[in-house]
């Protein structure tokens, strides 16, 4: 029987009672006085003040305060961002004018309130702005009619978060598919199509409403915590998303080995089970670089022994010769990790003593139960919890471990009389994994600054990228229903900041019988997201290596591409590390005068130059692309799309993958490992068009494992541009960087220029002719040359670069 009020109507009432109350004295809220300190603006108001903080470009922080009101750090806020030129001061009219860049707050002295604007267009404005009971607190805004909401962290909601009503409170959703309003990975923040972002810098439970409760109002509700909220504005949304993570900070760039193909799933048992796999890669000629263990690494069965964090040596007898010899192979070993320390286990008394647990109100440890046992929670928030948890971690590094897959982080049993150093549970819920991250990530780079760490996370805060923090989508349901979100997930969390979001390919929870084609759809969008790691539960294997010969010579075509893209998909990382810019990215982006690209969530683009689209239902022979304007060409077959929307046939080998119009995408050849990695020999395909008459393009490159190679100079830029022109196409080759180790010293280029209707009369490198050849050996077989393939309707050149700038020449007869 369906209750007349739930929990959650009863909620909202409760909060628009309060409000009420709230607006009613509000009325009297007015300005007092002002003065400028240490480069912010504090403003005096009847019941309390504000200070509103430059943050960088286009960016301001805005802090209420009252007396007798609990504050808690902010953890959004990344402490190195850039903060110049800062923010001037005027007053006009009954008003306070302060600019940040193109951002503008404009106080309001009576009735007191704050508007923000970007040069003269008004972008958003409180409406009674900030309140404050007994029991709530939190800030209401007014939007514009039409206007849509993106983000909030994963939810299962379509893009637009218009008109919802979204729990901030990170929580496990086990098996989920097509409709999830809560999830693991909340974030208090929001995306608007008029170009703004508004961030909520309160870690504590509570609710953002999105004109749900009341059509145009945007309200914010936490139950405790900071009273504050950031604003961002950007001309374009890329330039908003880097103004974002300049607050918030930058995701480092991870190891190249993160970039590879992982076997993964729940779980290994045995040091022997893990060789055996690591050798069935190699036998089916599979590359490989990551191996991820889960929970039977500390010991034989899944419920009474989470806590161990120690080897369980019947299982794994020798697990640092284990390590070693994966690490030969150029394969790493990523342990899974949880922040809940059982009373059964072997460390439970010496988490005890260590003062590590977080502690009920008696101010003793505090214990619960859970699907696992019963258990303790780490403190994450205290010294003493960080130190004690950092010595395990810090051990296991020395024995060889590479990567941390850190699990339940949300945390996903978290009792609310739970007391943390700093307070109490739902005060700083949200902020639990991603203290958690800050301690790996701090403590990690301090000790070995020459590492990049991996970080694997389910559970954060806005800001968590700036520790490392890899976050995955969660326990997902192995069905077509599962697979279906993805895109939305992964661009809905890039849109914040959390770039490598990424699926268990494959799915993860269910599934009694294996379904080939779902597993192949699934694996082959693997390709084209961040992280490429497989993952289910064990009664079905998640690796491809022990599945049918169809299903495995399909899947060793995808994984070996992935490898071949390396080029291509590390430089999206290295932007990521730069600009905040994800590696999967929504299609307004690329036309954000388009309002219906807004709510596309099964098609997105991979950096810049790719259009994906999965296929997420079974048995189909064509999918409805969408296309968000320009030329493209089907990476498959070469067939030329444009308009708005095209209709690509697929088979079971394939799906939706297009090419820009005058892109570059750099490949090398196959490689077992990333370990392996080398451009002296790289292939650049170009997509010619007189849609694109002049293009640019660049790969990045350093050794993939020093942490700051990039600000050491230890990298090379290979650029490349190509100009169109009557007589036919020049191209400029040119690098920049001061080099790093193992770089080659020279390149062999294959360039394959696509969609070119006639042989040449000329191809000139530099002031060489190259030779013209006959037929495709003899173009394999030759050092240099060219060779126009008639049927193909391509001209492959091949030729030297040495690091000295290279012009090349095809002329037209």
């Amino acid at each position: 029987m369906t209750p007349i009020f739930s929990c959650q109507h009863f909620l909202a009432l409760a909060a628009t009672l309060c409000l009420c109350i709230q607006v009613l004295a509000q009325e009297q809220r007015n300005y007092q006085g002002h003065w400028e300190s240490d480069g912010a603006l504090t403003v005096q108001f009847t019941d309390g003040e504000v200070t509103l903080t430059p943050m960088g470009p286009s960016a301001l922080e805005i802090h209420y305060r009252r007396d007798g009101l609990k504050q808690l750090p902010s953890f959004a806020i990344a402490a190195d961002r850039k903060t110049e030129p800062g923010a001037t001061l005027s007053e006009d009219d009954g008003k306070l004018i302060y600019r940040n860049g193109s951002l503008s707050a404009v106080i309001h002295k009576a009735p007191f309130h704050i508007e923000y604007l970007r040069g003269q267009e008004r972008l958003l404005s409180e409406e009674s702005g900030f309140f404050a009971t007994d029991t709530l607190r939190g800030f209401r805004f007014a939007l514009t009619p039409g206007e849509k909401l993106l983000g909030g962290g994963e939810r299962v909601l379509g893009m637009d978060r218009r008109g919802q009503r979204l729990p901030l409170y990170n929580r496990a959703h086990y098996g989920y598919t097509t409709q999830s309003p809560q999830m693991y990975f909340s974030l208090p923040a929001v995306v608007s199509s008029n170009k703004y972002l508004l961030l909520f810098d309160n870690s504590a439970t509570g609710t953002l409403d999105l004109g749900a409760s009341e059509k145009n109002i945007l309200q914010f509700e936490a139950v405790a915590g900071r009273t504050a909220y950031i604003v961002v504005a950007g001309d374009t949304y890329p330039q908003l998303l880097e103004n974002y993570v300049n607050v918030t900070g930058r995701q480092p760039l991870p190891p190249r080995w993160a970039l590879g193909n992982f076997a993964s799933r729940f779980g290994y048992h045995s040091e022997a089970e893990v060789r055996a796999t690591v050798d069935k890669f190699s036998e089916e000629n599979f590359p490989l670089d990551a191996v991820v263990l889960d929970l039977y690494w500390f010991g034989p069965d899944i419920k009474g022994h989470m806590g161990n964090l120690a080897w369980d040596k019947k299982a794994f007898p020798a697990p640092e010769k284990m390590m070693a010899d994966l690490k030969a192979q150029g394969i790493n070993t990523i342990l899974v990790t949880e922040p809940f320390v059982l009373s059964t286990s072997a460390r439970w008394q010496e988490a005890v003593a260590g003062n590590a647990l977080a502690k009920n109100l008696a101010g003793g440890p505090k214990r619960f139960d859970f699907y696992f046992g019963n258990t303790g929670l780490i403190d994450v928030f205290s010294k003493d919890g960080r130190d004690w948890f950092w010595n395990i971690y810090d051990g296991l590094l020395e024995q060889g471990v590479s990567g941390w897959w850190g699990d339940l982080g949300e945390p996903e049993v978290h009792p609310a009389d739970t007391v943390h150093a700093i307070g109490m549970a739902d005060e700083i819920h949200n902020a639990f994994g991603h203290t958690w991250a800050q301690l790996l990530y701090e403590r990690q780079t301090e000790k070995y600054p020459e590492r990049r760490p991996f970080i694997m996370m389910r559970a954060g805060f806005a800001g968590s990228q700036r520790y490392g923090m890899i976050p995955w989508t969660g326990d997902v349901a192995r069905e077509w229903g599962g697979l279906q979100p993805q895109v939305e997930l992964a661009l809905g969390m890039g849109l914040l900041g959390f770039g490598y979001t990424h699926s268990d390919l494959g799915g993860f929870a269910g599934g009694e019988t294996f379904d080939r084609e779902l597993y192949i759809r699934w694996l082959q969008y693997g390709v084209f997201q961040p992280v490429y790691r497989p993952h289910a539960q064990e009664h079905i294997p998640s690796e491809p290596v022990f599945h049918d010969r169809r299903t495995r010579d399909i899947l060793r075509k995808y994984i070996k591409l992935r490898y071949r893209l390396l080029p291509y998909n590390y430089t999206l990382a290295f932007e990521n590390s730069r600009t905040g810019m994800p590696l999967m990215r929504p299609l307004f982006f690329e036309n954000e005068n388009d309002p219906s690209l807004f709510d596309i969530n099964d098609t997105y683009l991979w950096g810049k130059d790719f259009l994906v689209a999965p296929v997420v239902e079974a048995d189909v022979a064509t999918v409805a692309v969408t296309l968000p304007g320009g030329t493209w060409f089907d990476y498959w077959n070469d067939t030329r799309y444009s308009g708005d929307r095209a209709l690509v046939p697929v088979d079971l080998d394939t799906i939706p993958v297009l090419v820009r119009a005058g892109a570059f995408i750099p490949t090398i050849g196959d490689i077992n490992t990333s370990r392996d990695y080398s451009s002296k020999s790289l292939t650049l395909d170009y997509y010619a068009h007189a849609s694109a008459p002049v293009s640019s393009r660049y790969i990045y490159e350093d050794d993939g494992k020093t942490a700051n190679a990039f600000a050491q100079g230890k990298f090379e830029k290979l650029h490349f541009s190509a100009h169109r022109i009557a007589g036919g196409l020049t191209f400029s080759f040119k690098r920049e960087g001061d080099g790093y180790t193992g770089m080659p010293a020279s390149r062999t280029v294959t360039l394959k220029i696509h969609n070119w209707q006639q042989a040449p009369a000329v191809v000139e490198v530099g002031t060489v002719n190259l030779p013209l050849l006959q037929g495709e050996q003899a173009f394999n077989q030759a050092e240099r040359g060219a060779w126009y393939h008639k049927r193909a309707q391509q001209l492959l050149v091949k030729f030297d670069w040495h690091r000295a700038p290279l012009t090349l020449r095809v002329k037209n007869p």
